[in-house]
């Protein structure tokens, strides 16, 4: 037994703030999350370290200049070189490679590290973000090597979907990712559009006019994708549904019920949407993501 114990590699997992994970649900977790920067009028700001949620929004309603940045290779390094003083490898898992250059700047460095550090390109942001790290929690703990955790969530990352509602056009206005002339013709009609991320990048997916339009089409689009391309609404084909929200509360949990009475057989996770996300489509908006159970 004792050898066994020997050979089995020390794995440490490292995600960024855009999971979802909090500082806290990290410790819990025995992970470690790396806090996403933001420049705020100037002044750099760290994800619950130095720039709480609350404050964020704040700065977000006051108008403040809001753009994320990357964590710098400095401090994604020095957390490398911590944790491999106690394991033997580290399986890293950043935002989507589609929505920033974490990921390929991690690549880059890791090339330093012998082999020791395997950078997970799946292509995920919140809700199913953070799936990916409990998944790599659970086959690190089912004794997979870092390579191995690695290969296999990055043969998983298609199967997932987000689908987005957006409450209002002004901050896809403001960040030039939608035309000023689009934006007004959108607050006229009161549209709630909403907006879809597959693996690489935000799209746009559909125009609902109301809340309960734009909530049915993302119900039945994640329905369609569970159908299509994860194998079927069964209980014996699991899925895991998440909804995220930016300062949604109240609403998230009414679509988490109405989510449940759908789909009986899935659990049904609430969370709020990343910073790094809600700076580019503000406050008020709701989110469904599924992720197919490994």
């Amino acid at each position: 037994m004792e050898r066994m114990g020997i050979e089995m590699s020390k794995i440490a997992i490292v995600t960024d703030s855009n999971s979802g994970i909090t500082q806290a649900q990290a410790m819990e977790l025995g992970i470690r999350v790396l806090p996403m920067p933001f420049m705020i009028d100037g002044e750099t700001y760290f994800e619950e370290i130095t720039l709480s949620r609350r404050e964020f929004y704040e700065r977000l309603a006051s108008d403040a200049d809001i753009s994320t940045s990357q964590p710098s290779p400095e401090s994604v390094m020095q957390l490398w070189d911590e944790l491999l003083a106690d394991y033997d490898e580290i399986v890293h898992i950043p935002m989507s490679s589609g929505l920033s250059g974490s990921c390929q700047t991690a690549a880059m460095l890791a090339q330093d590290y012998e082999g020791k550090v395997h950078v997970v390109n799946n292509q995920r942001i919140s809700v199913t973000q953070r799936q990916s790290v409990l998944d790599a929690i659970a086959l690190a703990g089912e004794g997979k090597s870092g390579s191995e955790v690695k290969k296999i969530l990055e043969e998983d990352k298609f199967n997932s979907s987000i689908y987005i509602m957006i409450d209002t056009l002004y901050y896809l206005k403001k960040g030039g990712r939608i035309t000023p002339a689009a934006a007004a013709l959108g607050t006229l009609l009161r549209l709630k559009p909403v907006l879809q991320i597959q693996g690489e990048k935000l799209d746009a997916f559909a125009k609902a006019r109301t809340v309960n339009q734009a909530k049915s089409i993302m119900i039945n689009a994640i329905r369609s994708d569970i159908e299509k391309r994860f194998g079927g609404v069964s209980p014996e084909n699991q899925m895991y549904l998440q909804i995220a929200h930016t300062e949604n509360e109240a609403a998230a949990e009414q679509l988490r019920d109405e989510l449940a009475a759908q789909f009986p057989d899935y659990p049904v996770y609430v969370d709020h949407l990343s910073l790094s996300v809600s700076c580019h489509i503000g406050p008020g908006a709701l989110a469904i993501a599924c992720a197919k159970k490994m």
